[in-house]
């Protein structure tokens, strides 16, 4: 039987890719997302998945709705936390508010769905979880230090986690993606936006299926020798 798989923040940006790659891979998919109620129809209009509305900064609503997919479709065996939001300020302008919602979206957010599924991975001998990180989680940036926390967060979380998981079959990885040709970086200035460019030795930005590939290929049942490992996919523009 196919393998089911969750992607949260799953039905646009780098999460639909990620998502559509999974389910033309063969896996069966739930794409979760947290307000956008018409992009999440047309996700599913188009492509057929089921969607589940649910806020994964919300402990309880993440155990409710794992509860919701595995009825639906069965045990979650592969999560991908992809979810995230940006709320940028410098520090002497950032408020509480602006801080902790990113720190609750971004990096609770994976305690909350890994708390979920990571008993049932343990008694079934399997699981692959893939983070998805930032390079600014790894070079830091400027009117991001919360962004740049929560996703530096992500990358020791999925080391430590990888240690506990390893014995029991499941593995787990990060992605920490450059800057990819999203609706979130298409709204950055275009002088500013060419600068970033500029500085991105292969010329471009990323687009949302180089990273869907690498998720693909941390998932997969063949890749139980990868586990603790930050994929950095930017095009060469910070080399950690």
């Amino acid at each position: 039987m196919a393998r089911v798989a969750v992607v949260t923040g799953g039905t646009r940006g780098i999460g639909r890719a990620i998502s559509v790659a999974l389910k033309d891979a063969g896996y069966r998919v739930a794409a979760t997302y947290g307000g956008n109620d018409a992009a999440a129809q047309r996700f599913h209009d188009e492509t057929g998945m089921p969607v589940f509305k649910f806020d994964v900064s919300d402990f309880g609503a993440c155990a409710d709705g794992i509860k919701a997919i595995e009825a639906a479709l069965g045990p979650v065996e592969v999560l991908v936390n992809n979810a995230g939001i940006t709320r940028d300020a410098t520090m002497h302008r950032m408020n509480w508010e602006q801080w902790n919602a990113v720190i609750q979206t971004n990096l609770s957010s994976c305690f909350n769905m890994c708390r979920q599924v990571i008993d049932g991975m343990r008694a079934r001998g399997f699981g692959r979880i893939v983070n998805i990180g930032s390079i600014n989680g790894q070079a830091g940036q400027y009117g991001q230090v919360n962004y740049a926390a929560a996703k530096s967060g992500i990358h020791g979380f999925t080391k430590a986690l990888a240690q506990e998981g390893a014995a029991r079959g499941i593995t787990v990885n990060a992605v920490a993606p450059g800057y990819v040709d999203t609706e979130m970086v298409r709204a950055v200035p275009a002088d500013v936006l060419e600068k970033i460019i500029a500085r991105i030795p292969v010329g471009r930005l990323g687009r949302a299926e180089d990273i869907s590939r690498a998720v693909l290929f941390l998932v997969a049942d063949e890749a139980d020798f990868i586990t603790g490992s930050t994929l950095s996919i930017n095009g060469g523009q910070h080399m950690y």
